[in-house]
């Protein structure tokens, strides 16, 4: 099974490119705090976050370039791709990132200490993200 589930914080705005056939993806990182490390006097140590490469495809792709910012805390559910590339300049390279399948905006409530209100989980759904807003020129009456 490769399955892969991370909550974490954009380190950028995600980049949205569109494929050759009109497919829309974004790209975007995320930075997954870890545990401190007990240290053998007793004292702990601060470890530096991971930060993991996430590819998103089509429709939740336009929506994330939308809806996300350098900084939100999101939810990413996906699996594992490794993926070989050559450079322009001729070197081999290799590439671990998340396609994602489901990406959602975690909201910190101001006053709650944490994410959510009322006991919630504070997590919003993707479809949730923004609206399909038509603009008034476009509208046919």
């Amino acid at each position: 099974m490769n399955k892969i589930s991370l909550i974490g914080n954009l380190t950028r705005d995600p980049e949205v490119r569109y494929t050759q056939t009109g497919k829309a993806v974004a790209t975007f990182t995320v930075a997954v705090n870890k545990p401190g490390q007990r240290q053998a006097d007793g004292t702990w140590k601060d470890v530096p976050p991971d930060f993991v490469p996430v590819v998103v495809w089509e429709r939740l792709a336009e929506t994330c370039g939308n809806s996300l910012t350098k900084g939100r805390r999101v939810f990413v559910d996906g699996r594992l791709q490794i993926r070989d590339y050559e450079t322009s300049d001729g070197q081999k390279r290799r590439v671990a990132e998340v396609v994602a399948s489901a990406v959602e905006l975690i909201e910190r409530r101001p006053g709650t200490g944490g994410a959510g209100a009322g006991g919630g989980s504070g997590v919003a759904d993707a479809s949730s993200f923004g609206s399909d807003v038509i603009p008034d020129e476009e509208i046919p009456f």
